[in-house]
């Protein structure tokens, strides 16, 4: 997992004047008429001005200029169309820096001395919390009872990166109504329901550290986030908005247990919640064919080395197909859009078969290994792939390993481009940052350190990255909503290291400035 306390240093080639860090914490009323000048228009774009009023751009190039309203002179700085996180877990994410940090560790005796020093700190009782282990290419097997050893008495619960595994101690264990669990390490549906099950963080406090998330992200750039987070999103966003505008519009996800109150509601896919000021829309229903790469529940058409004897030798499906299919026909029914998580190549031809059987628009989640014949169905069907570019550097290794001799076919944007596919990019926060640009920054250059890239014919331009990262925007077009982001560099011009740290000087939500102030 790649974590933001790790960037390295800003390259040298960056202007001497850094982005202001100051950042707009209210959404107040948008300024009748505001003027971007002297600002370059897209990546390699010409000089010239925007102009935005009643929260959308009124003007564009030489008809923007004008003394109407504040100008503010950005000097040559690019402006971009305002950038999507298109798959968060936002409330996880959020909680995520008040857990123990577990990224990067090599085995589970590792962690257990992690543990073990947070566990010498003040708890006051409370569960101790850690995030983000990798169990993939660890030489030994997370067990409680070496958790057990180090902190018997504390709860202790640990969430894999892909939050796809938790490992529990035996006092976790039995505060979950687990006690009799063998090991102490639960895969998918167990995980989410021992997730479920241990106590909440209280509302105001989530709430809280939500708004937080959202200010940090608009500093990245980001005007808006689809929200898969395991909770009753729809009450939880309205409830948000209602208090205080979230500084990012939010479409925000419901799964299956609320699916018949929202259809009874007659809320349908983009429709707009009550309350929340516009910037809260219902989003997709989510939906699971399998689990994950690193849990080696990712359903595949091979099996998984050294797991060949096994029962889930090929991974799991997590939805029987006919359930699918007709959760997926109940919901497009009633205008609800699903959004179909599928990772391994098994479980994207499930998916996609699903959707040719129900012949609904909808997004796949990942679409991570994909099958030759798969790739240009996504263009004929009409199907997003949301996909996560940091993935394919941040699981290079773990591919390697598990889907040996596959992988030329992993994580394959350049030939899902090449095929017509929308893509739409993400950050599946906490599994990775929740920052567009190391995304963009992966999906260009296929490699996040010194390596040379990973299967560099899957990499894709610059422009068609950001136009992922924009939810399909381009350019700067009259008409659109006035969500904007000013950056320092051009990213056509920017090096490895200033792509994915691009420093952003101010983001507009709306034609009210988010981050920034002037």
């Amino acid at each position: 997992m790649t974590s933001l306390d790790r960037v390295p240093p800003l390259s040298e080639t960056l202007p001497a004047t850094l982005p202001s860090t100051r950042s707009a914490t209210q959404l107040g009323a948008p300024p009748s008429s505001l003027t971007l000048s002297r600002v370059r228009l897209g990546p390699g774009g010409p000089l010239g001005s925007v102009r935005v009023a009643g929260g959308e751009v009124v003007a564009v190039g030489a008809e923007a200029d004008g003394t109407e309203g504040p100008v503010i002179d950005l000097d040559g700085r690019t402006v971009l169309p305002g950038l999507w996180d298109a798959h968060v877990h936002l409330g996880q994410w959020a909680g995520n820096r008040h857990r123990a940090d577990l990224s990067g560790l090599a085995s589970a005796r590792e962690v257990a001395e992690a543990v073990r020093r947070h566990a010498a700190g003040p708890s006051a009782g409370e569960v101790l919390m850690g995030q983000g282990f990798r169990d993939g290419l660890w030489p030994d097997v997370p067990h409680k009872a070496l958790l057990d050893a180090v902190c018997p008495d504390r709860p202790v619960a640990l969430i894999s990166a892909d939050l796809h595994t938790a490992w529990l101690n035996s006092a976790c264990l039995a505060l979950v109504g687990r006690g009799d669990h063998a090991t102490g390490l639960l895969r998918e549906h167990q995980c989410f329901e021992a997730i479920q099950a241990l106590p909440e963080v209280p509302e105001e406090t989530l709430d809280a550290w939500a708004a937080q998330a959202c200010r940090e992200a608009a500093a990245r750039g980001v005007t808006g986030v689809i929200d898969f987070h395991f909770s009753d999103n729809l009450a939880d966003w309205s409830r948000r908005a209602a208090g205080s505008p979230p500084a990012v519009r939010v479409q925000a996800a419901l799964y299956p247990r609320h699916l018949e109150a929202a259809i009874a509601r007659g809320l349908r896919t983009g429709d707009v919640l009550p309350g929340t000021g516009g910037l809260v829309r219902v989003g997709p229903l989510k939906l699971f064919t399998d689990g994950s790469l690193n849990t080696r529940t990712a359903l595949c058409c091979d099996p998984y080395p050294g797991l060949e004897d096994s029962p889930e030798a090929y991974g799991i499906q997590e939805t029987p197909y006919d359930e699918l299919v007709r959760l997926m026909r109940r919901a497009a029914a009633h205008g609800v859009e699903p959004a179909v998580h599928a990772i391994g190549d098994r479980a994207n031809t499930l998916a996609l078969d699903a959707f040719e059987a129900v012949g609904c628009r909808g997004r796949i989640e990942h679409a991570q290994l994909l099958t030759e014949a798969d790739v240009p169905r996504f263009a004929a069907l009409g199907v997003t792939a949301g996909v996560q570019p940091a993935h394919a550097t941040d699981d290079r290794d773990v591919a390697d390993r598990h889907w040996a001799g596959r992988t030329g076919r992993a994580f394959a944007y350049g030939d899902l481009l090449a095929a017509g596919a929308r893509l739409e990019f993400g950050s599946d926060a906490p599994v990775s940052p929740l920052d567009p640009w190391p995304g963009i920054a992966a999906a260009v250059l296929r490699t996040d350190d010194e390596r040379p890239a990973w299967h560099p014919e899957q990499r894709i331009p610059v422009r068609d990255a950001l136009a992922a990262s924009a939810r399909g925007r381009s350019r700067i077009r009259v008409g659109d909503a006035a969500d904007l982001v000013v950056v320092d560099v051009d990213p056509l011009e920017a090096d490895a290291r200033t792509l994915r740290e691009m420093p952003v000087h101010a983001t507009l939500l709306g034609g009210r400035w988010t981050h920034g102030s002037f």
